[in-house]
């Protein structure tokens, strides 16, 4: 009995360091949240704010970077969408939010990037960092530059998936300052919303269903992405985005205690960027320029059908049949002039040779009438 309770002290001395390698988190998360912030994205000006630049646990959010890195590589042609990625070991034994990927599998990097940002799977963030960087030490080291890129001066990466910090790891920490300025980024990249707005989607032959976490999609006119995440000491956290009426506003909601009342208040501070932004009218489609046609009379009309486009971004076609009209009276014109000019001469043939005739005989006549005189 002695030797037991021996052997169970020198086990509890044993652990005491690892416990406190491990300290839990502190949780960060308010009611209703612990930082907000309301930008419109095309000018960067900010909307509304509260805590701003409180730094913040991004949790997957975090997402969002490894997102604009593999975004940044494809565009450069360092990545294509349809390469083959291998599933580590490492990466099939990653936890949370997943696809439960297997190391006998492969997927290419499109169907990643869709785990990754539809399902938030953190086995997809890993399989995917180690095949670009070799390593996920090698990726966060991508990411962090690319956030000083961007001027995120109070963001620091220390994962690939936004999980809690096990053994000897820190905490990923941002604001939502800096948050917003990824957000921006990654809104001026039209491929960014092929993934963030996918509300559901098959996987591995839709053997496996994946389901946003963002409900916003679905509840607010306009959203179109960004992402969500949550584990206990972060709290619930949202970046969201929504475009109309030509404005897209970004809004981030960080550290909130229940998810309902952050998606709540997203909604709310959108709908209150969208206030304050007068609409402003879509980029209009450049047109090739039409041919211009000779001034004549009563030409303004067809001219003016000529320079104004369609709804549609295509040239209208009356030209063709505007002109079609025109050449064939012209046609007729010139074949009725020709005719009448025809029988002018012919008139004017018959006018001559009676003329002469008459001459002929009036001749003929006074011969011999002085013949017989």
């Amino acid at each position: 009995m002695k030797r037991c309770l021996l052997l169970l002290v020198l086990v509890l001395f044993m652990l005491t360091p690892t416990w406190a390698a491990r300290k839990p988190l502190s949780t960060i998360a308010q009611d209703p949240y612990l930082s907000a912030l309301v930008i419109d994205a095309d000018t960067g000006q900010t909307l509304f704010e509260a805590n701003a630049d409180a730094r913040v646990y991004p949790a997957s959010v975090l997402k969002l970077m490894d997102l604009y890195v593999i975004l940044d590589r494809i565009e450069q042609g360092a990545l294509k969408l349809d390469e083959m990625v291998a599933v580590t070991v490492e990466a099939a034994k990653t936890g949370g939010s997943q696809v439960y990927l297997d190391p006998k599998e492969q997927f290419s990097v499109e169907d990643l990037l869709y785990a990754l940002m539809v399902q938030s799977a953190n086995d997809a963030a890993v399989a995917l960092a180690t095949h670009i960087a070799g390593s996920k030490e090698g990726f966060v080291a991508l990411m962090n530059q690319k956030a000083q890129a961007l001027g995120m001066n109070n963001t620091t990466f220390h994962s690939v998936h936004g999980l809690p910090p096990s053994e000897g790891q820190e905490p990923d920490v941002t604001t939502a300052r800096d948050m917003a300025l990824l957000c921006r980024e990654l809104a001026k990249r039209p491929d960014t919303f092929k993934y963030t707005a996918t509300q559901s989607r098959g996987f591995r032959g839709d053997q496996f269903i994946m389901r946003t976490h963002n409900k916003l999609l679905t509840q607010y006119p306009g959203c179109d992405g960004f992402k969500t995440g949550y584990y206990q000491a972060a709290g619930f956290s949202i970046a969201a985005t929504a475009k109309k009426g030509g404005v897209r506003i970004v809004t981030l909601v960080l550290g909130s205690k229940d998810r309902k009342v952050r998606d709540a208040k997203a909604m709310e501070l959108l709908s209150k960027g969208f206030a304050m932004v007068p609409p402003r009218p879509e980029a209009p489609v450049v047109q090739p320029a039409a041919a211009t046609l000779p001034a004549s009379a009563g030409s303004a009309a067809n001219a003016s059908a000529v320079s104004s486009p369609r709804q549609d971004g295509e040239n209208p076609a009356p030209v063709a049949s505007d002109r079609q009209p025109t050449k064939a009276k012209s046609r007729w014109g010139i074949f009725f002039i020709g005719v009448g000019t025809g029988c002018l001469l012919f008139l004017g043939f018959i006018v001559v040779a009676g003329m002469v005739m008459k001459r002929h005989s009036n001749t003929t006549v006074r011969t011999k009438y002085k013949m017989k005189e």
